[in-house]
């Protein structure tokens, strides 16, 4: 990963979920402190903001690579400190508005994210003095997204790919076939050292899962 980029990651929720915090060291807001995106804010969004304020993180987005609710159960609160926008891709605003579709009524407290701004395929888009490109990549949802950020040799992977694993596809909207179909064409043709940050466990990269991944192969 590129040098000149920080990430700050926390583990939350019953399904033990990687949430992160993304910015770029030198750029500078003017108000001294480093401002940057949010990546799937699993749950107690105001513990988030409480843990980036201290630390001096600024969050100017919201970005969400899915629906399920483990992904964005800390959105409302942190999006009430923050006033972020909340992004995701224009195919999972219906599993984000949908308790049933994104299993929040399994957890008998069904609940919806309604998204600011809503992506298409391919689109590059910059925050915070970050450019990013937006990969569909559905199969562990209908319009599940991962994001590349080129310049910093870093993707944001969701529950897209993990170490030496996928995402399960047995949820609402999931598709075996179609993950591993976006898998190989979007995520496997990136160079090899680009850092996979996943939605849980550690993180890998590229290069490794395309020789280690079993379900790839």
């Amino acid at each position: 990963m590129n040098d000149n980029y920080e990430i700050f990651r926390m583990t939350l929720g019953v399904a033990a979920t990687n949430g992160y915090f993304f910015y770029k060291k030198d750029y500078d807001a003017g108000d001294g402190k480093h401002h940057g995106i949010y990546f799937d804010p699993p749950d107690k969004g105001n513990f988030i903001y409480d843990q980036l304020t201290e630390r001096d993180l600024a969050v100017d987005a919201i970005f969400l690579t899915h629906g399920h609710f483990d992904h964005i159960g800390g959105v409302k609160e942190l999006k009430e400190k923050t006033d972020a926008k909340v992004y995701c891709h224009e195919k999972e605003e219906e599993v984000c508005g949908s308790p049933k579709l994104n299993s929040s009524v399994n957890w008998g407290h069904p609940f919806i994210v309604q998204p600011d701004e809503l992506l298409r395929t391919d689109q590059e888009i910059e925050v915070a003095g970050m450019q990013c490109k937006v990969l569909f990549t559905p199969g562990h949802t209908q319009g599940g997204a991962c994001f590349y950020f080129a310049d910093a040799g870093v993707l944001f992977a969701g529950d897209t790919l993990f170490h030496m694993s996928i995402g399960r596809t047995d949820l609402p909207t999931g598709s075996m076939m179609t993950l591993l179909k976006s898998i190989r064409e979007q995520l496997f043709v990136l160079p090899d050292d680009t850092v996979v940050l996943p939605g849980h466990m550690d993180e890998t990269t590229i290069g490794f899962e395309k020789q280690h991944n079993p379900f790839l192969a």
